[in-house]
């Protein structure tokens, strides 16, 4: 366990933590003051020197190859392999769109994924005449082996897997290597994989080139608590210029002596746009370096499971309380149902969740399956999550559930 004066000391650096019991870093972490002034002094430069000049853009140019080195350093990948974007949605919306998709061909996701992303494949499929089947991950959060399932619904004409590493509504961690391994392998054709990172970058040490993954969108203002507005993209070298662009702009472009668009940037690059908020990458470095000042992404996520676990068997202990894992979590993502008389009760959830912030105390609910989900950070109190679960307590006996 580490010394808790100093977790209490990193604590001070974000003023979200200073009158709340946050547990809601799966839906978006709260910024440390150093991101937030790194923001401001980025944003009063820019005004100051420009915004529009030579010095400015020279500082621009600098700012962007520099967050993608720190990202690719967390990520364990080539600089050149990383590709800046918005978010996770956009990241994935990249190779959905990419790929040359033929009529009949067949894609795949899991009953878990994001509405976002599943809204996406489902355009893809009306579009282009896709197959998009789903195939029942969330049966395998207990029992049974994810792979295996994978493997059973692949089919001839299977173009793209969709898959989250870890998911965002049971927490369940899947075993992405071996995942990509099947696919790979698969016959007649190799299956490229798409993976949601919405919940493992941040949380995750990560070594993406052992993975073999094809993509991987991820974003910096959950686990990372960067700002909301910045992620990116891995795309693993060999399979670059198997996705082509789809919303195309300067930064993606080469030119000419005269300023004409001649080709793609020859990386990953091609897949950025045009003009972004420059400044939040200054906020979403001072982010990554911050955690990295309290420890390794090692020992980060080992404190993160040891808190997930911890409350997992607080909560197991409640009666009316049920666990969607049976086991102790592997990730920070912690989801309960309230259960009396044994089965879920999910018009209580919504309840649960209002009452609970209005008390300081910061959970959110999902409908799929309905229930209300935790999230444990690195730097999350044990006393924060007996102050969670005495509440929980506190709420199920004023409201009588039995």
């Amino acid at each position: 366990m580490p010394d808790l004066a100093i977790t209490e000391r990193h604590r001070q650096n974000f003023p979200a933590l200073t009158d709340k019991a946050y547990f809601n870093y799966g839906g978006q972490g709260p910024m440390a003051r150093i991101s937030l002034d790194a923001i401001q002094h980025a944003h009063e430069y820019f005004q100051q020197k420009g915004p529009f000049s030579e010095n400015v853009n020279v500082w621009l140019r600098q700012e962007v190859v520099a967050t993608r080195q720190i990202i690719a350093q967390e990520l364990q990948v080539p600089a050149e392999t990383v590709a800046l974007t918005e978010n996770v949605t956009v990241g994935c919306n990249i190779p959905l769109w990419g790929i040359d998709w033929r009529l009949g061909d067949h894609l795949l996701l899991s009953d878990c994924e994001h509405p976002g992303v599943i809204a996406a494949a489902q355009e893809v499929s009306r579009r282009y005449g896709v197959q998009v089947t789903v195939y029942p991950l969330l049966a395998t959060l207990n029992q049974g082996d994810p792979t295996a399932v994978i493997a059973d619904h692949l089919r001839p004409a299977t173009r793209l897997l969709i898959i989250s590493h870890i998911l965002w509504n049971t927490g369940q961690l899947l075993p992405l290597t071996d995942i990509v391994e099947v696919c790979h392998a698969h016959t007649p054709q190799s299956v490229l994989v798409l993976v949601d990172a919405a919940q493992s970058v941040g949380i995750l040490p990560l070594n993406l080139i052992e993975s073999g993954v094809d993509f991987y969108a991820f974003t910096g203002h959950k686990w990372w608590c960067g700002p909301a507005g910045l992620g990116g993209l891995y795309i693993r070298p060999d399979v670059l210029d198997q996705i082509h662009p789809t919303l195309i702009g300067w930064r993606g472009v080469t030119l000419d002596e005269v300023g004409n668009p001649t080709g793609w940037q020859s990386h990953a690059k091609r897949f950025e746009i045009a003009t972004s908020d420059y400044p939040l990458m200054a906020g979403l470095k001072a982010a990554i370096a911050l955690h990295n000042q309290w420890g390794s992404a090692q020992i980060r996520y080992q404190r993160i499971c040891e808190l997930s676990q911890y409350l997992w068997g607080r909560l197991t202990d409640l009666p009316t309380i049920t666990c969607l894992r049976t086991a102790p979590p592997e990730t920070g993502l912690v989801s309960f149902q309230i259960t009396p008389n044994g089965a879920p009760a999910p018009k209580l959830h919504p309840q649960l969740v209002q009452t609970l912030e209005q008390q300081g105390i910061f959970l959110r609910t999902l409908l799929h399956p309905n229930c209300v989900r935790a999230c444990t950070h690195y730097f999350t109190l044990e006393s924060e999550i007996d102050q969670l679960v005495e509440a929980i307590q506190q709420w199920v006996d004023v409201e009588g559930v039995k």
